[in-house]
């Protein structure tokens, strides 16, 4: 379902709805108790799993991403 109302926004829509999420992730985290050093290390993980993601497209599909 959230997949497809994510097609279903704009490109600027998605932009401002990704700020949103993270911003209340944020403060979520933090309310929680997360510290700078957590949040940190969630994003590093994030970015980790999305550059594992690319370079498997990559493989697959025999062109750089």
């Amino acid at each position: 379902m959230a997949t497809i109302v994510t097609q279903a926004l704009s490109g600027h829509a998605q932009d401002r709805s990704l700020k949103i999420i993270a911003k209340s992730l944020f403060k979520e985290l933090k309310a929680n108790g997360f510290d700078s050093r957590h949040i940190v290390s969630l994003s590093t993980e994030l970015i980790s799993l999305v550059t594992t993601e690319l370079r498997s497209d990559e493989a697959r599909s025999g062109t750089p991403q």
